[in-house]
C-alpha cells in the first residue's frame, strides 16, 4: 500500500511537470505567432512563468497550472519578495503570469483566472540620470580623432545623443537605413518597429567621416556588409563594448556621474523637452509605445520652470510675484 502511495505521488508530480511544459510551449507559440512579440519579450515572459512552474512543482503536493489558485499565487509572490527582488522585478514577473493565464483562459484550459485579482507592487518612478549640454560636449571632445577607433566612437556617440537611440539600435544601425541627404535615419526598435528619426548635421558629418576614412579600410565579415559600426574584425560592435567606450569617456573628463549609453538617450529627450519640444514628437522619436513612458522626461528643474513662467505668463512680473 505504501509503495502504491509513493507511485501515485511520483506519477502526479510527473503529470504536473508534463502539463507545465506543454502549456508553456503553447504560450511561447502564442506570443511568437499570434502576438508577434520580439524574441527578448518572449524570453522574458517564459522566464517569469518558469519561476512559477518551479514553485508549483516544489510544493507538496505539486500543482499543475490548472490547480493554481489565487492563494497559491499570493504565496508565490510572497516567496519571490522574500528573495529580495525589487518592486520592478516583482511587477514584471506578475505581468508575465497574468499574460500566461489569459492565454490559458483563451484556450479554455481554465474557466477562471487565478491571477485576475493579483496586483503588482507600486513602483516608484525613478528619474533617469542626464548629462548637461556642457558634459555631452566635453565627452565628445575627449574622444581621440587621430585613431580609427576614435573616429568611429565619435560618430557613434554623436548618433546616440543626436537621435536618442537605444544601445541595441546603435549596434544594429545599417547603412541602408541612413538618409543623410534628407537628415533622417530609419531605426528598428523594440518589437521590430520602424521609426524615422531626424539626425543633426554634426552627427551626420561624423558618420560620413567614419564611413569615408575608416570603414572603407575594414575587412568586413560576411553578412555584416550593411552594418554601420564595425570592430577591427569587421563585425558589429557588442553592447558591452559600447558601454566600455562610454565609461572610458566619462573617466577621461573626470565625470562623477555613473553613465551608460542610455544616458545619452535620456539627455536627448530631456534637452528637447526643456527646449520646448512637443511631447508627442519626442515620443515618436524615442519609439515609445505609450506617452506615459515619455512623460518621465518632463522632470524639468525648478529654475527652468520658473524662468519659463516668468517669461511667458502674462500675470507674472519681473520679481516673480503674481
Amino acid at each position: 500500500m505504501f509503495v502504491n502511495q509513493v507511485c501515485n505521488v511520483a506519477g502526479a508530480a510527473y503529470n504536473c511537470k508534463v502539463s507545465w511544459k506543454s502549456y508553456i510551449k503553447g504560450f511561447q507559440s502564442y506570443l511568437q505567432l499570434e502576438k508577434s512579440q520580439s524574441a527578448n519579450t518572449v524570453e522574458a515572459y517564459l522566464r517569469d512563468v518558469m519561476k512559477l512552474e518551479n514553485y508549483a512543482l516544489s510544493v507538496q503536493p505539486p500543482l499543475s497550472p490548472q490547480q493554481i489558485s489565487h492563494s497559491d499565487l499570493e504565496k508565490f509572490i510572497a516567496a519571490i519578495h522574500e528573495l529580495g527582488l525589487d518592486a520592478a522585478s516583482q511587477a514584471r514577473i506578475i505581468a508575465g503570469i497574468k499574460a500566461f493565464y489569459k492565454y490559458l483562459l483563451m484556450e479554455d484550459v481554465m474557466q477562471t483566472n487565478p491571477s485576475e485579482l493579483i496586483s503588482a507592487p507600486k513602483i516608484a518612478r525613478k528619474l533617469p540620470d542626464t548629462l548637461s549640454v556642457e558634459e555631452v560636449n566635453a565627452i565628445l571632445n575627449s574622444i581621440d580623432l587621430s585613431t580609427p577607433e576614435g573616429t568611429r566612437n565619435r560618430a557613434m556617440v554623436e548618433v546616440l545623443y543626436s537621435c536618442g537611440l537605444r544601445v541595441s539600435e546603435i549596434i544594429n544601425l545599417k547603412i541602408s537605413d541612413l538618409f543623410l541627404d534628407v537628415d533622417f535615419i530609419k531605426v528598428i526598435g523594440k518589437g521590430d518597429k520602424e521609426r524615422l528619426v531626424p539626425i543633426g548635421s554634426q552627427a551626420a558629418g561624423s558618420i560620413k567621416t567614419y564611413k569615408d576614412l575608416v570603414r572603407v579600410h575594414v575587412d568586413i565579415k560576411k553578412g555584416e556588409e550593411d552594418v554601420l559600426f564595425l570592430n577591427r574584425r569587421g563585425s558589429r560592435l557588442s553592447r558591452m563594448y559600447v558601454f566600455l567606450v562610454i565609461k572610458e569617456c566619462a573617466a577621461k573628463i573626470g565625470l562623477q556621474k555613473i553613465i551608460s549609453p542610455h544616458t545619452f538617450r535620456h539627455s536627448f529627450a530631456t534637452h528637447l523637452i526643456e527646449g520646448g519640444a512637443d511631447l508627442r514628437a519626442v515620443q515618436e522619436m524615442l519609439g515609445h509605445a505609450s506617452i506615459t513612458t515619455t512623460e518621465i522626461y518632463t522632470h524639468l528643474d525648478r529654475d527652468f520652470l520658473r524662468s519659463t513662467i516668468q517669461q511667458f505668463h502674462p500675470r507674472y512680473n519681473s520679481s516673480g510675484q503674481k
